[in-house]
């Protein structure tokens, strides 16, 4: 990871993933699959570390367990994680640096159902944008390049104009099919990431610029 340096380049709009990315949703997400694979009798170590990122149901859909219907386990899913957001918070300095943007020039794109998405969002007191792609928006999800494709087209811009802030090889994979730059959350990381995208811990020490071209910088705050 190229953990010193930032995109030296501006971009029309910024895209953000969700969990991991602008809030910590992972003891919320964990606790709820953990008793899923329990009541499934899966080796939970195993199972939870390949979860992130994807949607429910594409989760559950790569398992192949049988006589298992994926949409129905998926609503299951979704309905606990909703109850369960006591714990979630905005990762630091999220809140202030989205703040910061131009409501027309950002916009959210998870692989949450857009209920789960907006419950979270609310739980860690960020808002929840006027563009939240989610994942019944599209018909594939990440790591294909669909759902920022989408939120590019919502925006207006083209995918080469957009800079995409992830958390998980998942997302910075549907950002490089969508022909997009990418950051790297590691806040969340129990590991380092192997990867050739900038990685920043959180938004405590960045800013927003907008440049005389009407363009979108990230910098690092002046010490």
């Amino acid at each position: 990871m190229k953990l010193d340096t930032l995109p030296d380049r501006s971009y029309a709009v910024f895209l953000f993933d969700m969990d991991g990315t602008l809030l910590t949703s992972i003891r919320s997400a964990e606790r709820v699959w953990t008793a899923w694979a329990t009541r499934h009798k899966l080796d939970v170590d195993t199972f939870l570390p390949t979860l992130h990122g994807k949607r429910t149901h594409d989760t559950i859909c790569q398992l192949k367990l049988p006589g298992v219907d994926p949409i129905a386990e998926a609503a299951w899913i979704t309905a606990a994680e909703i109850e369960d957001v006591a714990d979630i918070e905005a990762i630091d300095g999220a809140a202030d640096f989205i703040a910061s943007l131009p409501p027309e020039r950002w916009g959210i794109v998870t692989s949450a159902p857009r209920k789960l998405a907006e419950a979270r969002l609310a739980a860690a007191g960020l808002p929840s944008h006027r563009l939240l792609v989610a994942a019944e928006d599209v018909e594939h999800g990440k790591p294909a390049p669909d759902p920022f494709l989408l939120g590019a087209r919502k925006l207006g811009v083209t995918p080469a104009e957009c800079l995409v802030f992830e958390d998980t090889q998942t997302g910075l994979r549907s950002a490089a099919a969508a022909g997009m730059d990418a950051i790297v959350v590691t806040l969340t990381h129990a590991h380092p990431m192997e990867t050739d995208v900038p990685a920043i811990l959180d938004y405590a020490d960045l800013q927003a610029q907008l440049g005389a071209d009407g363009g979108l910088r990230v910098l690092r705050k002046a010490a």
